[in-house]
């Protein structure tokens, strides 16, 4: 086994060429990719929309970006606008990025790219028959943290990797958008997407799905837990909450070691191998900023544009498709639905 763990291989964020970026919605998300991506990046911002009018305004307002508009359309059409950041609430991404798409605009889609693996495969193709660039905002499969852990299973520094163990559980106050069915609330979109795509990545389609959930009293999921197995015998365990904050590690364990994240697994931080059988551990540091790292997908995004890509390769379309044909697996197991899905 090598003496140290790789080094991450991601560029960096500011010697990205420049875009010119569309916001759609005004949520918490969009206050911390804005501040991220005009911290540690040349991005554009120009224009932001909303339904609500002032609410668009008032966050043109807040960060001095010129145009601001009272529909999703209006947008889209936007000449100006190279690269359209849908962050929107979950059942409005299919309907968003169709818009974007269809004007000819490229896409970067907040999690999860649709309600269903279904949504998803749409927005795929409807981007490959246009030519332009879609990807899924998973922010955590550009940073540099997960750089190592890419590195790590390419070189098989953990032997035959059998079992994926991933939880991320959160508390949110009462009134919270992920408490709200009409919302398509619940952990499973927004908090269960971490431990599922996590999952799906290390180990593959998840074909096999035991799980159990238990109600909320606002309506919603409340928790989901599942065992999850693919071919030859490699298993995972997932769980996600609303009803507490859980440690939200991961790890990733096989015939030579275990990879450890800790909490959140999902942002930025440290990354443990434990070497099976003992012998000194290896790791690798990183500060934990949090959002502050958002900045690495919108590089990302302006990099593959830039280069004629319409896709990325850390996190393609096909693995966000994986993902969510998991999720729609155990949403089945569980009897979850979300309006307004087909």
């Amino acid at each position: 086994m090598s003496a140290a763990l790789p080094t991450p291989r991601t560029p960096d964020p500011r010697q990205a060429p420049s875009l010119r970026w569309g916001i759609m919605g005004t949520g918490w998300i969009v206050d911390r990719f804005v501040r991220s991506v005009r911290r540690h990046t040349t991005q554009q911002f120009v224009a932001v929309s909303s339904r609500d009018h002032g609410r668009a305004r008032d966050l043109a307002e807040r960060f001095g970006i010129p145009r601001a508009y009272g529909s999703y359309e209006e947008l889209a059409a936007d000449p100006q606008v190279d690269v359209v950041y849908v962050a929107t609430g979950h059942a409005d991404h299919l309907p968003c990025a169709r818009l974007g798409i269809a004007h000819g605009r490229h896409v970067l889609v907040e999690k999860p790219l649709g309600l269903n693996a279904g949504q998803a495969t749409e927005l795929a193709e409807s981007a490959a028959a246009r030519g332009v660039f879609c990807a899924e905002a998973l922010w955590s499969f550009f940073l540099p943290r997960y750089d190592v852990v890419r590195q790590v299973l390419r070189d098989g520094l953990l032997g035959d990797v059998h079992t994926v163990l991933a939880d991320c559980g959160e508390h949110f106050a009462p009134g919270h958008r992920i408490l709200r069915a009409d919302l398509a609330g619940g952990p499973l979109l927004d908090l269960g997407t971490y431990p599922l795509s996590f999952s799906t990545w290390v180990l593959g389609d998840l074909t096999t799905v035991l799980a159990a959930s238990r109600p909320h009293p606002a309506g919603v999921h409340g928790q989901v837990g599942a065992l999850l197995s693919a071919g030859l015998g490699r298993q995972a365990v997932v769980h996600t909450t609303l009803f507490g904050d859980t440690p939200t590690t991961a790890s990733i364990s096989g015939t030579r070691g275990t990879l450890t994240l800790g909490g959140p697994f999902y942002q930025p931080g440290d990354v443990l191998l434990t070497r099976g059988g003992g012998g000194p551990a290896l790791s690798f540091a990183e500060p934990r900023t949090a959002h502050d790292a958002l900045c690495y997908e919108a590089a990302e995004v302006a990099r593959c544009i830039v280069d004629g890509r319409t896709q990325t390769t850390l996190r393609p379309l096909a693995d966000s498709i994986a993902t969510l044909r998991t999720m729609d697996a155990v949403r089945a197991r569980c009897a979850i639905s979300y309006p307004g899905e087909s």
